[in-house]
């Protein structure tokens, strides 16, 4: 029996990388100072999964941006408009330019597209391919950093994309050509890249086919089928592991157990069923490994030892000790590093830290079962079990979990509490009048430049630094200076910049009831950006008004309508480590009576319009076809009992960026949000056709400004893509805004692209007959 992890964190145990790339990026720190960090990372997080005893270690799941990206860079993937950066700058510099656009030297390069993986809060650069698409072995980073490891004495098992799985999160730039028509390209390159691995002494590798969640079509199968007969016909030695996660394998089971493969991976912990049907099925090959996943790599909550051991021991009576791996569901990369560096009992309970286990104590975990499953039991290996179980029984029946109050509120909840007073044209037309803007109104996400020195008020005030009087003082006047910014340049819908918060979700969290929090509990979102996500440990509630004092106060100071700012529970679900004791349809329920609450407080307050964001909406919705109806029944539910509280004059906004709507188009009219916000800018306006298809009968305001690139786009850029989405829309449905908050940008870039984004407007509006 061995232990497999699939993957580690990679932004070092207090966000080393995130440091050094973005001083890297802002010039303070050199190339060389990077790649040191990033060594330094990899060998300590191999060095520490050897020294527990973890058999198979995976390299090439360190990125210095996104294992994707890696993926094109290494197969020579790269944009067109790229080649004069690759002709003249370095490949590392070549890599960030595709990730986050170029704007010097001469170079004005948009950013390839971003979007989630899979139904995560990551998000990775989608290829680009076009129909004369060719490959090479362009990065060596790969072979690189197995080599890397052995110097340490590790063998590590590289983890590489599968060609499928590449394939299709990939997209057609050109019309004429489906994406996996290159694979007879692509394959060759595949092959060359094992062959260089296999020279370093490689014996077991790891291709992701998480495409195997997905309900793929009989040539997609056809593909995975030919890609792995192919490979274990050139390297008839190369043990290959396939694995998929997130989801079951569904209808493709039978291709999956088929694969010429050593082992095939299992996230059990998302389908836990799918190992019956596996060790039931007439084709399963006895030869096969199964590396059973059930250890969850999505979530942060300590392994139930006695319900993994019954699991464990179900496989190896069927195929043998030999035959069965202990392993993570998915890679590390969706959990924090380190509980231990957790101390603040005030934000993260002594009693509920004993829930709880980060990717560290996962991998004792990993390594304690498989001793358990194969070993004869020993003291301290019983101890272990019983400490285990006990945490386990203690979290069940905790008062710190169950709040009868809330339980019953969620059940009185009726139809009604969901439903607007009026239906949108009705409301349009109150909401016209009562705001009086003018066609193209412009406004911004929510969020302004989080300087150094807001962060640092912050931290300060956190540390008792700070009274909370000298606080509001500098909160107060960085709200001021953001609202006459945006008054001085003419936005017409303000926003005071949020910049009392910490996190669009942790901060509401600290605020509810049922909530906990860490201090290190990092997880990458993009690139740099991390996050850290709350942890929902019991039931939620509201004691007290969460945003009503920094919204009152902005609007105090203009007469131009500010906007009231929320996170949605959909939002607040997805991007928090859940509970996994009750349906998450429950959890949602009840953050949603806590927003509902917020959002009549507003409404009481002055606030005319309410933004509910909920850019996470697309992201929860199951992999598989077949679930997706339960799904967005209650999260489209969830919203409308947020938002349905106030009359019919308040507007009600949502924003959702970096996701694909095509499918689900009708539910999110079905949210019957007055405004809806969405990314645009990086796809060229392309995410409106399915809004025009549909009819979509409500506001739209594509983002014309990608504010996860540093790039300031122009004037006649913005307008390009005003004319498009104006030649598919009503003009008098149209919003001009960025596509996602401007938290992260700097103020001089901020303050450049907005004077342009109102500019824009203006010229529009001047050309209303033309258009």
């Amino acid at each position: 029996m061995k232990t497999n992890v699939l993957g580690f964190p990679r932004i070092g145990e207090k966000r080393e990388l995130k440091k050094a790339s973005e001083n890297y990026w802002k010039g303070f720190g050199s190339v060389d100072d990077l790649v040191t960090v990033g060594a330094l990372i990899k060998q300590k997080n191999w060095s520490f999964q050897k020294e527990s005893g973890v058999d198979l270690i995976p390299s090439n799941d360190f990125s210095f941006y996104d294992q994707v990206l890696d993926m094109s860079l290494t197969l020579g993937c790269i944009p067109k408009r790229f080649s004069e950066v690759k002709n003249s700058k370095s490949q590392l510099d070549l890599y960030f330019a595709m990730a986050r656009g170029i704007q010097e030297d001469g170079f004005d390069i948009k950013a390839m597209e971003m979007t989630k993986w899979f139904d995560t809060n990551y998000h990775y650069i989608v290829p680009e391919f076009d129909k004369n698409q060719t490959f090479e072995l362009f990065s060596s980073k790969i072979v690189d950093e197995y080599k890397e490891a052995l110097v340490l004495g590790i063998k590590t098992k590289p983890v590489i994309i599968g060609p499928v799985t590449y394939l299709l999160l990939g997209k057609e730039k050109e019309a004429g050509f489906h994406r996996l028509e290159l694979l007879d390209k692509l394959l060759p390159v595949y092959l060359e890249l094992l062959t260089q691995l296999q020279e370093q002494g490689m014996t077991y590798v790891q291709f992701d086919e998480p495409c195997l969640a997905l309900n793929l079509k009989k040539n997609e199968q056809k593909a995975i089928d030919s890609v792995y007969r192919e490979i274990a016909e050139a390297f008839p030695e190369l043990k290959v592991i396939v694995t998929n996660y997130f989801e079951c394998y569904g209808e493709n089971l039978k291709t999956a157990l088929a694969l010429p493969v050593h082992a095939l991976h299992l996230d059990l912990v998302r389908c836990q069923l799918q190992l019956d049907d596996i060790l039931d099925a007439e084709y399963l090959n006895k030869e096969l490994t199964l590396s059973l996943g059930v250890v969850d790599g999505r979530n942060i909550w300590k392994n139930d030892f006695e319900d993994s051991l019954r699991t464990i021991s179900k496989a190896v009576d069927m195929l043998g000790e030999d035959k069965v791996w202990v392993a993570s569901s998915c890679s590390f990369l969706h959990c924090p590093y380190d509980l231990d560096i957790e101390t603040n009992t005030k934000s993260l309970p002594s009693e509920v830290k004993t829930w709880l286990a980060f990717t560290k104590q996962k991998v004792a975990e990993l390594v304690t079962l498989k001793k358990l499953a194969s070993e004869t039991i020993t003291e301290e290996l019983s101890k272990k079990r019983v400490a285990n179980k006990l945490a386990n029984n203690n979290r069940r029946n905790s008062k710190l979990v169950h709040d009868q109050k809330v339980k019953l509120r969620v059940s009185g909840l009726t139809v009604k509490d969901s439903q607007r007073i009026s239906g949108f044209s009705l409301r349009q037309k109150q909401q016209k009048n009562a705001l009086g803007l003018p066609l193209f109104p412009t406004t911004t996400i929510g969020s302004f430049p989080q300087t150094k020195e807001v962060r640092q008020w912050r931290a300060k005030f956190k540390r008792n630094e700070l009274t909370q009087e000298a606080y509001d003082l500098l909160l107060r006047k960085e709200t001021e200076d953001t609202i006459r910014f945006q008054e001085e340049i003419g936005v017409d819908v303000l926003v005071h910049g949020e910049f009392e918060r910490n996190d669009m979700v942790e901060y509401f969290g600290e605020k509810l009831e049922g909530f906990a929090f860490t201090s290190f509990g990092w997880v990458q979102s993009y690139g740099s950006r991390c996050v850290k996500p709350p942890i929902i440990f019991g039931d939620v509630s509201r004691t007290a008004p969460m945003t009503v004092k920094w919204s009152a106060y902005a609007q105090s100071l203009t007469p131009s309508p500010v906007k009231g700012m929320l996170t949605g529970p959909v939002t607040i679900l997805q991007w928090s480590f859940v509970r996994n004791d009750q349906p998450r349809s429950v959890t949602c329920q009840q953050i949603a009576l806590a927003i509902r609450d917020e959002v009549s407080d507003l409404e009481n307050a002055g606030l005319k319009i309410i933004q509910i964001d909920e850019p996470a909406i697309r992201e929860g919705l199951p992999l598989r076809k077949e679930n997706w109806d339960t799904y967005l029944n209650w999260a489209v539910t969830a919203f409308k009992i947020a938002s349905s509280s106030v009359k019919d004059a308040t507007q009600i906004h949502t924003h959702m960026c970096y996701a694909e709507f095509n499918d689900i188009i009708g539910n999110i009219a079905d949210l019957d949000a007055d405004v809806i916000t969405i990314e645009t800018s990086r796809s060229e306006m392309e995410l409106l056709d399915v809004f025009v298809d549909f009819k979509y009968p409500n506001e739209i305001g594509p983002g014309v400004y990608d504010i996860h690139s540093p790039r300031v786009p122009s004037t006649k850029e913005m307008k390009a893509l005003l004319v498009k989405a104006s030649e598919l829309l009503p003009i008098e449905h149209i919003w001009v805004n960025p596509d996602c908050g401007l938290k992260t940008r700097d103020w001089p870039e901020t303050k450049t692209a907005l004077v342009n984004l109102v500019e824009t407007a203006k010229i529009m509006r001047k050309g209303v007959a033309v258009y």
